[in-house]
C-alpha cells in the first residue's frame, strides 16, 4: 500500500530536520514544498508531502508516523 503524509512546521530548522527524519525513514518527497504566511500567529509555516509504499492493506486506524 502506498502511505501519504503532509508534513508542516514553523519556517524554522526544525521543518528541515521533520522532514530528513522522514526521508531517513524511507519516506520519499512528493510534490514541491510550501511556504505560506500564517497571519492568525504572525509566523510563516512550511508544508511538505511525503509518500511510502508498505506492506499491508490500508486502514484509517494507521498510524503514519509509525512508518
Amino acid at each position: 500500500m502506498k502511505l501519504y503524509r503532509f508534513l508542516s512546521e514553523d519556517d524554522t530548522s526544525a521543518f528541515c530536520h521533520k522532514v530528513t527524519k522522514a526521508l531517513n525513514q524511507g519516506w520519499e518527497l512528493y510534490g514541491e514544498p510550501t511556504y505560506a504566511f500564517d497571519a492568525a500567529n504572525g509566523i510563516m509555516r512550511c508544508g511538505q508531502a511525503v509518500v511510502k509504499e508498505v506492506e499491508g492493506t490500508y486502514a484509517p486506524e494507521i498510524k503514519l508516523g509509525d512508518y
